[in-house]
């Protein structure tokens, strides 16, 4: 079964083609904005251009727009070639190819969020969530890090904040690296995942 895997919620955006496990194609580009000019040409850019049978999609938490458009290619991608759509948690694929490159007990992932804040999960050797997802400020953030490694956008940033001297790396999750993701992280609700209230709220 061929599988495309689509990941455009942070400043990153790629996209990557499996026929089973195997990854046949794929494209990582850090475009910071343009992610709605960008996706669909890369995916056209795929074999068959990029048909498959099963789409997974990053589901966030990360930036607004980008989030909602591979979201909305997914879905009109899915619908199209009547393909199954399975979400992902974003943080969680950063911490995959963390736990990956460096192993470890548990990672910390630490991620740009908006206002200044940083989204931060850890994340067990198992790459299953050992806490909740928060954004928070750079030094509570940094505060209450708990993993043996720190990976993400922001990693090096909280590691020099950070007194207990723990290792960084940073990364920008990558869709040709889905598959070290568990299966239990694989959900058929595609639904944005903001980490954070809405900057604007109607008057009581």
């Amino acid at each position: 079964m061929r599988t495309l895997a689509i990941d455009c919620a942070t400043e990153a955006c790629s996209v990557a083609l499996f026929d089973g496990e195997d990854v046949i194609a794929a494209a990582h580009r850090v475009l910071g904005r343009g992610h709605a000019e960008q996706l669909v040409p890369m995916i056209a850019g795929l074999p068959d251009k990029g048909r498959a049978q099963r789409i997974l999609v990053s589901l966030g938490p990360g930036s607004f727009t980008g989030v909602r458009i591979g979201i909305a290619a997914a879905r009109a991608l899915g619908f199209a070639w009547g393909a199954q759509v399975l979400g992902y948690p974003t943080l969680a694929l950063v911490a995959v190819m963390a736990l990956e490159e460096r192993g470890g007990n548990c990672v910390t992932v630490c991620m740009t969020a908006g206002h200044g804040e940083w989204f931060v999960q850890d994340f067990g050797a198992d790459g299953m969530p050992a806490g909740v997802l928060a954004s928070l400020t750079p030094d509570v953030a940094a505060s209450g890090a708990s993993g043996t490694l720190v990976a993400g956008s922001q990693a090096l940033a909280l590691a020099q904040r950070s007194a207990a001297g723990r290792p960084a790396i940073g990364l920008l999750p990558d869709a040709a690296r889905v598959g070290l993701l568990p299966p239990a992280l694989l959900t058929a609700t595609i639904a944005p995942v903001y980490g954070r209230g809405p900057d604007a709220r109607l008057p009581a």
